[in-house]
């Protein structure tokens, strides 16, 4: 983001987990923090972007005979990064009744794991991970190898339910060969969970600087993903910053076009207010093609012939240039009345058109779907 003079700058803090991310935002140490939909109060956040899903699957090493969630009954389950998980954990016991099963959860590092297998501690393990090649390589390579037999992953068939009931996680279908492709493993789509991991920011940010956060995200991850393919997975979200990607994502001439609409009602008739257009027109000191009323005339048949929301929201950008030079030369009190009405008409008419045309590419864009 620095090296292309993004308006926005990160400095990151790292807290070691994401647990610990986690209680730093809540606190509100930080401003900004990377977290899984089930961290404990997110109530003063908004969501940035959707960096990525985590992937709750529940592995059995070769040589273990367990096929289902029942075949748990009596064994240890290792949980692969411990607290961060037992929410999940909580969730699976609560559906499946594991407590009257006796069926025992054992927390893990990473680095617990080979021995713990090794030594039969645990029959299988669960994991919650991002669904690339770089975290599936790390399962596969954590899994003793067998010639004779294969790992197998246990479907979570519940997952609709327990979606319903806690609502930060959701139902997932796992494709077939995912951790493996011959033999297929899984077999067949798997039914399962997964949890969406945000970059939240606090309520308090403004639109303008979450909107200009997410662009800056947006722009800079297609220079990292060959580094970085998890960031294949950044999406939009359903709240926060989900007005930068579809579009309504306020400028200057939204937030203050109605403002100007009432100066220009305030500051005379509509006879007025063309007799103030053409004195704005007609100044000697400019030529007339120089004069910000006329310019802003100009954009109107862009407006018109914009054939995309890019070309729209970059005229829309040009547009808010000139109407914040003239909103500064009012606050020095370098613009009269008269130029203020009509300045807010020529405004107004503006707004409509930009709405009028994005209606018009909506539109298109829902026939071609």
């Amino acid at each position: 983001m620095a090296s292309t003079n993004s308006a926005v700058r990160l400095k990151v803090i790292d807290k070691g987990t994401a647990l610990e991310a986690a209680k730093a935002f809540s606190a509100g140490d930080v401003d900004l923090a990377v977290a899984r939909a089930d961290a404990e109060d997110l109530s003063a956040a908004q969501t940035v972007v959707v960096f990525t899903r985590g992937v709750v699957l529940i592995v059995v090493p070769p040589g273990i005979s367990i096929s289902d969630m029942d075949d748990l009954k009596g064994k240890v389950v290792g949980v692969v990064g411990g607290q961060v998980n037992h929410k999940v954990v909580e969730a699976l016991k609560k559906e499946y009744e594991l407590d009257r099963a006796k069926v025992q959860f054992k927390d893990l590092t990473v680095g617990d794991v080979p021995q713990a297998l090794k030594s039969k501690q645990v029959s299988a393990l669960l994991v919650v991970m991002p669904i690339s090649e770089k975290y599936l390589a790390m399962l596969r390579n954590l899994l003793p190898r067998s010639g004779k037999s294969n790992p197998t992953l246990i479907p979570i068939e519940s997952a609709e339910a327990i979606a319903a009931v806690t609502k930060y996680y959701e139902s997932y279908d796992l494709p077939k060969g995912t951790l493996q492709g011959s033999p297929a493993i899984p077999d067949d789509d798997l039914t399962t969970l997964r949890v969406p991991v945000y970059l939240l920011a606090k309520k308090t940010l403004s639109e303008d600087v979450v909107g200009s956060l997410t662009k800056a995200i947006m722009e800079t991850r297609r220079d990292l993903l060959g580094e970085y393919p998890v960031l294949k997975q950044i999406s939009a979200p359903s709240t926060g910053a989900a007005a930068y990607f579809d579009g309504t994502q306020k400028t200057l001439l939204d937030k203050y076009g109605d403002q100007l609409m009432y100066v220009s009602m305030v500051f005379g008739s509509l006879a007025s207010i063309f007799a103030a257009a053409w004195k704005y027109m007609t100044k000697k000191e400019e030529g007339p093609e120089s004069l910000p009323l006329m310019r802003l005339y100009a954009f109107k048949d862009q407006l018109c012939k914009a054939g995309s929301e890019a070309e729209l929201a970059e005229t829309g950008q040009r547009i808010d240039e000139i109407f914040k030079g003239e909103l500064e030369k009012h606050a020095r009190g370098d613009a009269d009345a008269t130029d203020t009405g009509a300045l807010g008409l020529a405004m107004q008419q503006l707004a409509n058109a930009i709405a009028q045309r994005r209606a018009t590419l909506a539109g298109k864009s829902l026939l071609q779907v």
